[in-house]
Order: structure tokens, then C-alpha cells, then sequence
């Protein structure tokens, strides 16, 4: 071969490979993607967190974007763990999610919101923030839990008792002692925690938490709560209304049962015998309870084993078209009746918490800061 047509062969060769290396050259500077904007990291409160306020003040660190411009911050908390929508508040107002956007970043490499309402006490609760910056938004930061302050109320129409920090909302009478985060424990027969309601509640529920019971208790009829008007024997009231774990002679002993009078005795509602002994069981002294009443055209009692755990009992009786009306509207953990000696009093060394009192529903998380 020539070395002119060599020549020619070598350049035809160069060119080509020239071609293929440019089409994969990198490409021009500022045509990269956009980089990622990093989310804010939690400060405090710390994750598990038991505050003492209702009204938290949550503090990240700022996002540490290279990028210039404006920050802004997004804070989110909820009674739920995925940040789900929430049931609503109860009647006294109180929140359980919040979710405010646009806070301008803080100084000193921090920024914080603090909220402006009450949320819900005695509650678990979860909280996250990201970082948004022109058109870029963060993702979440890492969650956090915290619980809410362990705080009662008594308000008309509602009544929180967490009973687990020491005091109560109520009239302690009696011995009790309080338990460190278990609640208040009746130590006998004649112990009781006394409330008198703001308003009459014609229809509702009452519920509470309680650890403790035992086969063939010391009494016929032991009461685990109750209700009445002003009277001070509960059996001559006639709005008397008790949940009760039967005792020895209880006809049968070891039986849930109940009684509700709606104005008279000609409307009273109770399990007849049959009733009673399908309800007779063995209640674990180391098992936390949960025991619920309601009350409008009928009365119904579910237990469960624990909130929300496996349902042992639940009956319903008519009300018959009569109403309940207590007049002023006293309620009781246990019964104050063991001092009278009529059908046993309080269950003694059953230790209680979470009172619930109220004519709607207990809320599903209220509470379950202690659980």
C-alpha cells in the first residue's frame, strides 16, 4: 500500500474515533441535576419525651443547604404515628394534630414552633418538620414521639382523670394510695375517689382502666364504678347505676354485672340470673381491665382485656323509653357505699386510672400516654 493512501486510511480512522469519544464527553457545566435540599433534623424535645406542658415548643436544626435563598419550615403533629387524619377533639377543645407551614428559618442555626392551643393530654403524640426552599421541598425529617402533660379536667358535659401522677380531680375519701404511674389504688371495701359532674350528662359514656381483680372477692356485689343524684345511699337513689365484678354470695360469685335505675325501680336494668352466670369468669389480678358504660335509650357494659385488646363481656338492656337524669350528677371510682354496708362497696386493691366521663365517646388515644 502507498503511503499516501495510508495516510488517507489513518485519517478517516482518527475522525471516527474523534466522532465516538465526543458522544459520550460529558455534557456542558450547568446542565447537572439539581441537588437534593437535606431535611432539618429534630433537636427536643428528646424521642419518648414525658413533657409537662400541653403546648410544646418542638426545635430542629437547620437544613444544611449550600443553595442560596429564602427557607422556610413545615411542622407536623399528630395523635397518629403516620401522621394518618385524627379523630376529632373532645368537647373541652383540645387538639390532636397541627400542621403549620411557612415559619421562616431561625437564627443560631435552629429554628423552633411552639403551639398556639392545648392539645390533648395524657397523650402520645408524633412530630416532624421539613425544610422547603424556592421550588425544592425537603422530605420529613425522622419522627419523634412525646407525651402530652398528664393532666385532668372537669368541664360540663366532660371529665379526664389520668389519676396517675398523684392528684385527682376528684375527692379522694377513704384509704388510697397513689400508685407511680399505675394510678389510685381503693386499699379497702370503704375507699372511694367522689366526683360531682359540672352538668347532668342524660346520655353518655364512662369508662375507665383498672388492674387488680381476683376471684371470690370479699363482697356480694363489689362495684368497680358508679353512678347516682344526690342521695347518699346509692341504693335508695333513684338514678343509681353501678358496674360490678361479683364477690363471694354474689348470686353468682365471680359475675360481671350491673345495675341502672332510670328514674324508678319500675325501670330498672339489670342481667337476669341466666345472664349473670354465662358472665361468670376468673379475672386476672395482673391484668389491666378496661371497663366502659353507656347510657341513652338503653345500658350497655363492654370489658375488654386492656383497651382495644379481646372483648369478655358486653350486654345491652332497654331503657324502655325512660331517662336518665341525676340531679346534681355525682360519679364515683368504686362506690361510696361500703361505709353503709349495703351490697359490698368498692372493689379493695384495685388500682385505676384514666377516668372518662363525658356524652360523647372517649377519644381512641386519650390516655394512651400512660398505657
Amino acid at each position: 500500500m502507498s503511503v499516501r493512501r495510508l495516510s488517507v486510511c489513518l485519517l478517516v480512522y482518527s475522525l471516527a474515533v474523534a466522532a465516538c469519544s465526543s458522544d459520550n464527553s460529558p455534557s456542558a457545566p450547568g446542565a447537572s441535576s439539581p441537588s437534593t435540599l437535606p431535611a432539618p433534623a429534630p433537636s427536643s424535645p428528646a424521642d419518648a419525651a414525658q413533657l409537662t406542658t400541653l403546648r410544646p415548643t418542638f426545635v430542629v436544626t437547620n437544613s444544611t443547604s449550600a443553595a442560596s435563598g429564602t427557607r422556610t419550615y413545615e411542622f407536623q403533629v399528630s395523635d397518629h404515628s403516620d401522621f394518618s387524619a385524627s379523630t376529632p377533639g373532645t368537647l373541652a377543645g383540645f387538639t390532636v394534630a397541627t400542621n403549620p407551614a411557612g415559619l421562616p428559618e431561625g437564627g443560631g442555626g435552629t429554628t423552633s414552633y411552639t403551639v398556639q392551643s392545648d392539645l390533648q393530654p395524657a397523650t402520645r403524640m408524633y412530630w416532624r418538620s421539613r425544610v422547603t426552599q424556592g421550588a425544592t421541598t425537603s422530605e420529613w425529617s425522622a419522627s419523634r414521639s412525646f407525651n402530652t402533660q398528664l393532666v385532668g379536667y372537669s368541664r360540663a358535659g366532660e371529665l379526664f382523670d389520668p389519676l396517675t401522677v398523684g392528684v385527682t380531680v376528684g375527692t379522694p375519701v377513704g384509704s388510697t394510695t397513689f400508685v407511680p404511674g399505675k394510678g389510685i389504688r381503693l386499699n379497702d371495701q370503704n375507699a372511694y375517689v367522689r366526683y360531682q359532674l359540672a352538668q347532668t350528662i342524660g346520655s353518655g359514656e364512662m369508662s375507665i382502666e383498672a388492674e387488680g381483680f381476683y376471684p371470690n372477692g370479699p363482697g356480694e356485689k363489689l362495684k368497680v364504678f358508679t353512678m347516682m343524684d344526690g342521695s347518699d345511699n346509692l341504693l335508695e337513689s333513684k338514678f343509681n347505676m353501678s358496674a360490678q365484678y361479683r364477690g363471694l354470695n354474689g348470686n353468682p360469685p365471680n359475675a360481671i354485672s350491673f345495675k341502672a335505675v332510670f328514674g324508678d325501680e319500675d325501670f330498672k336494668l339489670e342481667p337476669d340470673f341466666g345472664q349473670r352466670s354465662a358472665a361468670v369468669m376468673s379475672l386476672d389480678p395482673t391484668r389491666v381491665y378496661f371497663w366502659r358504660a353507656s347510657w341513652s335509650n338503653e345500658f350497655r357494659l363492654i370489658v375488654e382485656q386492656g383497651r382495644g385488646g379481646p372483648r369478655i363481656y358486653e350486654l345491652a338492656v332497654s331503657s324502655r323509653g325512660s331517662t336518665y337524669a341525676p340531679s346534681p350528677h355525682f360519679a364515683f371510682v368504686g362506690s361510696s357505699n361500703g361505709p353503709i354496708g349495703e351490697e359490698a362497696g368498692s372493689w379493695p386493691g384495685v388500682t385505676y386510672r384514666n377516668m372518662w366521663i363525658s356524652s360523647v365517646p372517649r377519644p381512641a388515644t386519650l390516655g394512651n400516654a400512660v398505657n
